[in-house]
């Protein structure tokens, strides 16, 4: 049965993919809801279009181009078949207070908005994909060896992430700051089943997981999420702010890490446990970090890099 939405647009109802005649095929497909991420594509999706059976964009509302540049950046790998572009057309509340204001039926609801958005997986399993993260060539491959695995029982995998922070790319491309003193592992892969929809929670979504399911999580190091210090990081946030505050909420811990890196290094500070990273001439920052500077790490569980290291004089194990 559809889940109809309270504002009465037909066409954005949803309809669940084991609820339709078409059976689940095996494998793995990536769901990235973005808005007003041209810049980031052109880093993001070439490793996942490599590594999943399918990946499904959908455009909520971008003004520069996002769904172009996602059709261009496909074509040009010569797997532009792997690639499906939905649109979205609704605002969706921002997280924290304004999420809470919005019922979870309406279509400007986060958790609507997400189930809307994996309703339209055709595959047994997905992955809960954003517009800013950017697989190691061993994330790359990783996920792509899970992706005819996971099929087999319910699992849930969760997959570690560093942000990147990076300078006005007009500016400088050759330059950005990894953070390595916060090590974020969230659960990014789901199967496709009516135990896995997504429900209205506090400050955003939340996907609803059975306790008795599998969790896996994915090594350190595969993956890093870009952040612009020349852009507003914290735009789908009701009050950003918030986070300056120790005593805020233990559920945005994250965030007042991010919020800290950010404002830190736009004040011309490096934080501990923050790696300051240049790139050889001609060399982007992020195909750098990605394809040389994390594959030189040693995998370990616990320490930092000190305040203001550097990437070309720093150990390869962190401390």
């Amino acid at each position: 049965m559809s889940l109809r939405n309270l504002e009465g647009h037909d066409d954005f109802d949803i309809t669940w993919p084991w609820e339709r005649d078409d059976r689940l095929r095996r494998g793995a497909t990536a769901v990235l809801r973005v808005k007003d991420e041209a810049a980031n594509l052109p880093f993001v999706l070439p490793p996942l279009l490599r590594c999943t059976d399918a990946v499904l964009l959908v455009d909520n509302g971008s003004t520069d181009g996002t769904a172009e540049v996602a059709i261009e950046t496909a074509r040009s790998l010569g797997l532009g078949e792997r690639l499906t572009v939905r649109d979205y057309p609704f605002a969706v509340a921002r997280a924290g207070a304004e999420h809470l204001e919005v019922h979870e039926r309406s279509v400007h609801s986060l958790s609507y908005f997400y189930n809307w958005a994996f309703a339209q997986v055709t595959t047994a399993y997905s992955w809960k994909w954003d517009g800013d993260m950017v697989l190691t060539r061993e994330g790359e491959l990783s996920l792509r060896d899970l992706g005819w695995q996971v099929g087999r029982e319910p699992v849930v995998v969760r997959m570690p992430r560093h942000g990147l922070f990076l300078p006005d790319p007009l500016e400088d491309d050759r330059r950005g700051w990894l953070d390595l003193g916060w090590r974020n592992r969230e659960e990014w892969g789901f199967p496709t089943g009516p135990d896995f929809v997504y429900a209205k929670a506090f400050e955003w979504e939340i996907r609803r997981t059975p306790a008795q399911v599998r969790r896996v999580a994915l090594p350190d190091l595969l993956c890093v999420e870009l952040k612009h210090l020349a852009g507003d990081e914290f735009a789908h946030w009701t009050d950003p702010a918030s986070f300056a505050d120790p005593a805020g909420s233990w559920r945005t811990q994250r965030k007042r890490r991010e919020w800290e890196v950010f404002h830190a290094l736009r004040e011309g500070e490096v934080p501990e446990g923050v790696l300051e990273v240049t790139a050889p001439d001609g060399v982007h920052v992020v195909d750098h970090v990605v394809r040389t500077v994390l594959p030189a790490m040693k995998r370990v569980t616990q320490g930092t890099y000190r305040s203001g290291s550097r990437a070309e004089d720093a150990p390869v194990t962190l401390r």
